[in-house]
């Protein structure tokens, strides 16, 4: 009995801390993306390690690195383990014009393994606009949406380490914000904002190609979620409906099976981010809803954006709970229980915590996260 006891600490002593025990979230910070009046506040890009074990959730660690916010939420990736993270920047300041950032392409990775200490492993460069980032669950993989050059840029990843491996042209004129992979990893999406298409990659290793499957969903079609059955896309269309004169913003479903459009759902205005329960039982979307983005403008108090909760099934999204939230609304991210979402205020410069429980969405006010720049793009190991 001795004997086992000294070996089990000798055990616990020598075993370091598992990063994926952290449960975290990472939200990416934009300090550039200034408003009138503000042309001398700018603060410092950033990465905020949110811990989601906490009774609250909480700010453990923060590190400057480049990151935007004009683009989709989704241009943070978490490995599996959450030993790392890949944030991409689509922007950068520009002195010449503090109102008005200029096109950039930096590609950031980011040591988790001390998630009170994140450390900037490498910065890479994709193409110019370079927005949503995703990486396969097996971690070998990691792809960049870029919109200047139309195209997706490829990276492969050893243990914490990219390297550029070519990219897909998609067409000068695709305007790609996106891009997410199926749960198998034997396909990736891209969604096209000019085009308003999903186009299906097909992955074999470090090969990616095209099928020459697009599927049409809307105008402007921005950022996308793949169910973990791998049977159906859910992606946002902030521009409306691909036909017809209602430019509501919509949410659409694709028949990965049948590279089919099986739903197309008028949610509102500015479908900014829709993202996943980890169980894939629910899709939380988050509507800017045409509230201002600054307390100068009169109607500041008139209007916030929108959290709305949908049970997601077979080609249907019903509507089950929803909640008014902030400002100049951005991404959300959900705890792996799913019974906690976070979801990113420009304006306030906060992140919001919600409590889901299947039925009820209720803001936990005493929980909000203040931060010094603008949270932008948010993502778990689940997220992406």
């Amino acid at each position: 009995m001795i004997l086992r006891k000294a070996l089990l600490g000798a055990i616990l002593l020598l075993t370091p801390p598992a990063a994926a025990q952290a449960r975290l979230a990472i939200s990416a910070n934009n300090g550039k993306q200034l408003l009138p009046g503000e042309a001398d506040g700018q603060t410092p890009d950033s990465i905020s390690v949110i811990d989601l074990n906490a009774g609250a959730p909480k700010v453990i660690g923060t590190l400057n690195v480049p990151a935007a916010m004009i683009g989709p939420p989704t241009a943070v990736a978490m490995a599996a383990d959450e030993s790392f993270a890949i944030v991409t920047a689509a922007q950068k300041f520009d002195p010449a014009d503090p109102l008005h950032p200029a096109a950039d392409d930096k590609v950031s990775v980011i040591d988790l393994r001390d998630p009170a200490h994140p450390r900037l492993l490498q910065t890479l460069i994709a193409g110019a606009g370079a927005s949503g980032v995703a990486l396969n669950r097996a971690g070998t993989l990691a792809l960049v949406a870029a919109k200047a050059p139309g195209a997706i840029f490829v990276f492969a990843v050893s243990g914490n380490h990219l390297t550029p491996a070519g990219g897909i042209a998609l067409g000068a004129d695709s305007a790609p914000t996106d891009v997410v992979f199926a749960p198998d990893g034997r396909h990736a999406y891209a969604v096209t904002w000019n085009t308003g298409k999903i186009t299906e990659l097909a992955i074999d290793g470090p090969h990616v190609t095209l099928t020459g499957h697009d599927v049409v969903t809307g105008r402007q079609s921005y950022g996308a979620v793949v169910t973990p059955d791998n049977a159906w896309l859910i992606n946002t269309n902030v521009g409306g409906a691909a036909t017809g004169t209602d430019h509501t913003g919509t949410l659409t479903m694709v028949d990965l099976k049948t590279h089919t459009l099986a739903l197309s759902l008028p949610v509102g205005r500015t479908p900014e981010h829709v993202s996943l329960s980890p169980d894939g039982r629910y899709a939380a979307l988050v509507l800017a809803n045409g509230a201002a983005t600054s307390r100068l403008d009169p109607k500041y108090e008139a209007l916030t954006g929108v959290l709305k909760i949908f049970a997601v099934g077979p080609g249907t999204l019903t509507p089950v709970a929803e909640a008014p939230t902030c400002h100049w609304a951005q991404g959300a991210a959900w705890s792996d229980d799913g019974r906690v979402l976070l979801q990113q205020c420009a304006a306030e410069r906060a992140v919001q915590v919600f409590r889901f429980d299947g039925k009820t969405l209720v803001q936990d006010r005493a929980a909000t996260m203040l931060f010094q720049s603008r949270p932008g793009a948010i993502a778990t190991h689940l997220s992406r």
